[in-house]
């Protein structure tokens, strides 16, 4: 019944049937066919110990993890000399990644001579495969060019209600030669109860001495995890009844909506609210469509975009493969592939998810600029597609944080602000309408060969009232980049932008995260006032050097760091009227790049509270 349902709202071009499929869509339950429906909050990885891999900063970097974090699950007695043919402990949470396997994925830099059989058996010690390794990844296996950043997978498992509830926290045992079920465990204490251990692997030979097995392990503190309770003590099966019974009166009143409700609204001619009087001529780079396509959502007019069938698709991407995606964000997968001569980036995104698919077109088919990434077309048979531009040198987070990159130099990184603050001042005061991005982070920040910024991720933006007053909405966006009065009271307007970026400059000088970890796992400060405390100090400028990223060594003028942390300073403060605008912003960051060594503050009198703020006054 859900199938002939499902397929004759698809069928149907009318809104009211694509209105239907939405609210279907966004209350059916996981697909039945899911192999997991949640993670977990932790999972282990044996990592065997090589000779070649004998430092634990190198090790935990490969997991994106710092040296310590490694530490609570390990008693070692020195980080800097590992030994080798021992093995680590590695936490991390385990995922279930688009309801159909339990694993983690890990960014890896690659290194001159990589191939997937190499980062899987030698980098990674076997903790997964060079399948799954190829698997999520678009570069042949035998020419990965060195320095780029590859998706590594590493399978985990959260336990299993049917074999035991006593045992939730596992480890992801890679199986060395010569090991046997005896040895293994006897090796976890588990030589008493072996048929446990068949349970959890049914199918697995132990006395292989390759492949992956999982064995229920202790945590930091010696104690085995049970599997937690459902809060409300429902059993699965009763839960699913549920499910079901809502499912049955959702779809019956479904029909009735339809009937008693579309069938009189036939004059509705869109899903969403006609964007046709927003269709008005801005600067030169932006102009109104007289012809524009008409989509399957009908009343929503599409300007320089094209619109690809999904077999177009689904061709360039060989049928969504493993092997061609690179990404998954919180609103759907990304794949690379090669589409009518150009390489790009799709992102599939489920019924759901229409609120932020249409936010991305509303924006990037009316704006175009140099550091907004280009959307080149969408779709939107079967699900929803967006197809932008493939910019292949990863994210500004990737730069900073992930392992095995060379550093940014100091004048990449104002490059890089400058490019990323012209870009979002394009938005905010060139564009008719003007929008607001809402989630500026260093992950949306898209670094190309050149070492150029462009802002992505624009699913949800949105429109900025004329004169830029604040007005209210739902909470989203990412903690850390949030200003006050946002997380607070969800006031928004174009100082939300404003204050992000300005954490987004502190993450230029630091290569910290927005919220930093202290030594104790249940602390944390947020970049904004950690660099307050500092700038805060008579002795400013040796404070802030603490705070520079170390790889930068001493090649930085610590006067134009200064500079720029006072910027920050100013972009993140907490009335959002102190706050300069992105114009101002430029213009600072346009003087920062071209000398480091004299800052023209006479450029900035647009913006007098700016001006205060970094004289003192």
């Amino acid at each position: 019944m859900s199938i002939e349902f499902r397929f004759f709202i698809f069928r149907s071009r009318s809104p009211c049937s694509l209105s239907l499929l939405l609210l279907f869509l966004a209350w059916f339950p996981s697909r039945s066919e899911s192999s997991c429906r949640r993670g977990c909050d932790l999972a282990l990885g044996s990592y065997y110990v090589t000779a070649e891999a004998s430092n634990l900063t190198y090790v935990a970097g490969l997991f994106n993890l710092n040296p310590n974090d490694v530490l609570p699950y390990n008693a070692l007695s020195s980080k800097d000399s590992l030994v080798a043919g021992t093995r680590l402990k590695i936490g991390f949470p385990c995922d279930c990644i688009s309801g159909d396997y339990l694993a983690r994925r890990f960014s890896y830099t690659t290194q001159i001579g990589d191939t997937y059989d190499i980062i899987a058996s030698d980098r990674y010690a076997n903790l997964t495969t060079t399948e799954w390794v190829a698997a999520v990844n678009s570069y042949p296996s035998t020419r990965i060019p060195e320095g780029v950043s590859v998706n590594v997978t590493i399978n985990c498992s959260c336990g299993d209600a049917s074999v035991s509830r006593e045992y939730g926290l596992f480890e992801t045992y890679p199986l060395r030669p010569g090991e046997t079920l005896d040895s293994v465990a006897a090796e976890f204490n588990f030589s008493s109860q072996k048929s446990l251990l068949d349970e959890y692997n049914p199918g697995k030979d132990f006395s292989a001495g390759t492949g992956i097995v999982y064995i229920p392990a202790r945590d930091q503190y010696g104690s085995y995890r049970p599997i937690p309770k459902s809060k409300n003590g429902l059993s699965s099966g009763g839960i699913a009844g549920i499910c079901v019974g809502v499912v049955f009166l959702l779809l019956i009143g479904l029909v009735f909506l339809y009937f008693g409700v579309c069938k009189k609204s036939k004059a509705k001619k869109s899903l969403l609210p006609s964007t046709s009087d927003q269709n008005v001529a801005s600067d030169k780079n932006i102009s109104a469509s007289t012809d524009g396509t008409i989509t399957p959502f009908t009343g929503f007019t599409m300007e320089k975009s094209v619109e690809f069938s999904l077999e177009e698709l689904s061709k360039a991407t060989n049928d969504f493969s493993m092997a061609n995606k690179i990404g998954e964000g919180g609103f759907g997968a990304v794949y690379y592939a090669e589409l009518r001569g150009e390489k790009v980036a799709i992102k599939k995104m489920e019924m759901q998810s229409s609120r932020e698919f249409f936010a991305e077109l509303k924006v990037l088919t009316r704006v175009h600029h140099l550091n907004l990434v280009r959307l080149i077309g969408y779709c939107t048979e079967g699900s929803l597609f967006l197809v932008y531009e493939f910019i292949e040198n990863g994210n500004l987070s990737q730069h900073l944080r992930g392992s095995g990159r060379d550093p940014l130099t100091w004048s990449s990184r104002v490059q890089i602000a400058l490019d990323s603050a012209r870009g979002l001042e394009y938005i905010h005061e060139h564009t008719v309408p003007v929008y607001i991005h809402r989630d500026i982070k260093s992950a949306n920040i898209l670094i190309d060969n050149n070492l150029h910024a462009k802002v992505a991720d624009f699913g949800l933006s949105k429109l900025a009232e004329v004169g830029g007053a604040s007005m209210h909405t739902r909470l989203v966006g990412t903690f850390g980049y949030m200003p006050p009065e946002y997380a607070q009271l969800g006031e928004v307007s174009a100082k939300v932008d404003v204050y992000a970026f300005g954490v987004v400059l502190y993450e230029l000088i630091s290569a910290k995260e927005a919220i930093v970890k202290s030594s104790s796992v249940t602390e944390s400060i947020g970049l904004v006032s950690l660099f307050e405390d500092s700038l805060s100090q008579p002795d400013a400028r040796e404070k802030l050097k603490k705070l520079v990223d170390p790889r930068l060594g001493d090649n930085y003028p610590i006067d134009s760091v200064l500079k720029m942390a006072q910027l920050a300073m100013a972009c993140t403060q907490e009335n959002p009227q102190l706050r300069p605008s992105m114009r101002s912003i430029v213009v600072a960051l346009m003087t920062m790049s071209s000398s480091t060594d004299d800052w023209d503050l006479g450029a900035l009198h647009a913006n007098q509270s700016l001006l205060n703020l970094m004289s003192g006054r």
